[in-house]
């Protein structure tokens, strides 16, 4: 009964291991370990900071997609980021009869690419100062490497700054930011 307890013990321990291993080289995101085996949906359903990110996805019917092979990048703005568009905006584009705008602001946070945040600081350079993104919603947004934090322009001149980079997921990256992103129109 020892040895079975022990080989237990060291089974779970080994698992636990495992865990924060995959876990370490990633920064925390809204207060939870961020898995690198994990998809982006499966860790973004665990950051405190992205619940509305998560409810958005959920409307948009875009969870299967994010939870898809990739690779993708996600400029992932906060729940402080949503609340600072003018009220009643989240409710509005929550709505059913709303999903496609909702579809479209969303997929301007994406990219059809694995960009780390070294990558997009190497476009930025080569391309003399500023790079332009083209996201999965036909969005144009404009990166900048301002005081060595990435910055990222959307179609209206909104400027959002990435607080949290290269959080590495099991089919991309995610990228926290401070602003939504949005398209023109």
């Amino acid at each position: 009964m020892k040895t079975l307890t022990k080989a237990i013990f060291a089974g779970c321990f080994a698992l636990a291991t495992a865990g924060a291993a995959l876990a370490q080289d990633n920064p925390m995101v809204g207060g939870a370990a961020m898995f690198a085996d994990k998809n982006i949906v499966e860790n973004a359903m665990n950051s405190a900071d992205h619940t509305t990110l998560v409810a958005a996805v959920k409307a948009a019917g875009l969870v299967e997609t994010l939870q898809g092979e990739g690779p993708f990048t996600v400029f992932a703005p906060t729940n402080e980021a949503f609340a600072a568009l003018p009220a009643g905006t989240v409710d509005t584009l929550l709505k059913p009869e709303n999903k496609e705008m909702l579809t479209k602001v969303l997929t301007c946070h994406v990219v059809g690419a694995k960009a780390m945040a070294a990558d997009v600081q190497k476009m930025v350079m080569d391309d003399g100062g500023k790079h332009v993104i083209d996201t999965l919603g036909g969005c144009k947004i404009t990166a900048e490497v301002k005081d060595g934090m990435v910055t990222l322009t959307d179609e209206t001149g909104g400027m959002a700054t990435v607080t949290i980079a290269d959080v590495v997921q099991s089919n991309g990256v995610i990228h926290v930011i401070d602003k939504v992103l949005l398209p023109k129109g």
